[in-house]
């Protein structure tokens, strides 16, 4: 690995790739901005490509470049990209995530990838991890440009936010969350400023769920701390739960007919958003692949539990 005193990721930067931001707008017109990495080795023909977003509450400089420069190496034209409203990306107001926009902006990058004169249009993959895993399912439902599709320690963000961790969650205290939610929105508009979500403790106590643990030994430390991360540095929005709250994303997974593989870890607290969603899909260009030992974080940033020989396997089979 070669070393870079611009280098403004949580990874190592790679000597076998290239590495450039690129700007493009969704279908609402918000501007992303995104990292492309290209082999410095490339072929004359157009290669295929595949453009990678999440964790939620990530950004392009932590777990999402790391697969997408991995998966450059390997041989792919990859764009690690921010969603609206987070990062580098535009948008108003800052820190809001929704289940519609998170969704297209997965196909804003296949829109960008697509018209690439170093693109094969025809071998196009999305990856999405953590949240971002779930919304990369939704467009791979609607979005047939879309040949191959990695879920990696998926979450459904729609489900979490309805349902509770492992749908503890019931009418009654849906109803009383919608409640809240709805009274926030009253003083935001009276303010004019939004509220702010809980996010992760500034120091940790001991007491908190293994899980919490977790994510503040990725995001709070030098391990995967970045500026720009609202798992990091910020909070989500509380309003941002709305919209979440109200729209299932996973509706008509059922009908994705291209390529999936959804990845998940043996010890993540998240299993069972992958196990019950790949229950869902159809066909047998689906697989469900469980990593031994391995937690919900360890998929971000761990490459001796990221299965990158079977990423580039599949995606080396279903985009050629």
């Amino acid at each position: 690995m070669a070393k870079n005193t611009d280098w403004d990721k949580t990874f190592p930067k790679s000597d076998k790739v290239n590495v450039e931001k690129v700007h493009f707008k969704n279908r609402y017109g918000i501007n992303l901005t995104g990292d492309l990495y290209t082999p410095k080795e490339k072929p004359e023909e157009k290669m295929p490509a595949i453009a990678v977003s999440g964790p939620f509450g990530a950004v392009k400089e932590q777990a999402s470049g790391l697969y997408a420069q991995t998966l450059a190496e390997r041989g792919f034209i990859t764009l690690a990209f921010d969603p609206s409203y987070t990062g580098e990306s535009g948008g108003e107001p800052r820190n809001v995530a929704s289940p519609d926009i998170n969704t297209e902006d997965f196909s804003a990058a296949v829109d960008y990838l697509a018209n690439r004169k170093d693109v094969n249009p025809e071998k196009i993959g999305i990856l999405g991890i953590c949240g971002f895993g779930g919304f990369g399912l939704n467009a791979a439902a609607i979005d047939t440009r879309i040949k191959a599709t990695v879920a990696s320690t998926m979450y459904d963000m729609t489900r979490v936010t309805a349902n509770g961790y492992f749908d503890a969650m019931d009418e009654k205290a849906r109803q009383e969350l919608r409640k809240s939610l709805n009274k926030q929105r009253t003083e935001d508009f009276k303010n004019g400023t939004f509220a702010k979500a809980p996010g992760l403790p500034e120091k940790l106590t001991g007491e908190e769920p293994q899980f919490v643990q977790d994510y503040y030994g990725y995001y709070k430390t030098p391990r995967g701390f970045h500026k720009r991360s609202i798992n990091s540095n910020g909070n989500w929005n509380v309003t941002s739960s709305l919209s979440l709250l109200n729209m299932p994303i996973l509706q008509y997974s059922d009908e994705i007919q291209s390529a999936v593989l959804i990845i998940h870890g043996e010890k993540a607290h998240s299993r069972y958003f992958s196990e019950d969603a790949f229950k869902k899909l159809k066909g047998d260009n689906k697989e469900l692949y469980i990593i031994p030992e391995a937690n919900h974080v360890d998929l971000y940033d761990n490459l001796e539990k990221i299965p990158f020989d079977k990423i580039e396997t599949f995606y080396k089979e279903y985009l050629k």
